[in-house]
């Protein structure tokens, strides 16, 4: 559906400049707009991979494994479920810390490799654990302390500051995770 809808409207916006013969301005932005998204990607690449490499040296020094057992008292109220030690319990703290610094990209394969280790504990599996679904709230409300790829892009953009945004991003990803977790947590008492 969102194809269509942007086909239709690079369509109108074309024809729209040929009825008025301001083609020129298509063949500019095109132009432009292609020089500007590469410059973009070139910016948040730069803290992407930063961040994806930190992240990679907390892993293997062991430094997620010492922040899963920080958060292993949370998780484990948040996760009845789950045996502790249990190892998705490393993979969603892992998960946790990467969306943490605003790095969605990095915590993706943490997220994957959490839903194939919760399907492992799964007794139904043609229907989404307690577990599974609280943990994709967790991750869809976004825990996020330090914004980097926002910010990253507010760099782009030449902001005078950008990093302004993480008091406003900390109340919002707080409120958004308190909301979620809480409308999971009532949904699934409501069920039993």
């Amino acid at each position: 559906m969102v194809n269509i809808i942007w086909f239709l409207l690079v369509s109108i916006s074309i024809i729209y400049s040929l009825l008025t013969g301001n083609i020129s301005a298509i063949n500019d932005e095109i132009i432009l707009s292609g020089k500007s998204a590469f410059t973009l990607i070139l910016t948040m690449l730069e803290v992407t991979v930063l961040w994806t490499g930190i992240l990679r040296i907390a892993e293997n020094s062991g430094l997620l494994r010492r922040f899963a057992k920080i958060i292993s008292p949370i998780l484990s109220k948040l996760f009845p479920s789950i045996p502790m030690g249990h190892e998705s319990l490393d993979y969603i703290s892992s998960n946790v810390a990467a969306n943490m610094m605003g790095l969605g990209s990095a915590a993706t394969p943490f997220g994957l490799k959490a839903m194939k280790s919760l399907q492992e504990l799964n007794t139904n599996k043609k229907v989404a654990s307690d577990a599974m679904i609280t943990f994709l709230v967790l991750n869809t409300s976004g825990v996020t302390i330090i914004p980097t790829t926002v910010i990253a892009m507010r760099m782009a953009f030449n902001s005078h500051n950008p990093s302004e945004i993480i008091i406003t991003s900390l109340i919002a990803t707080l409120c958004s995770s308190i909301a979620g977790l809480s409308l999971d947590y009532l949904l699934r008492r409501k069920n039993r």
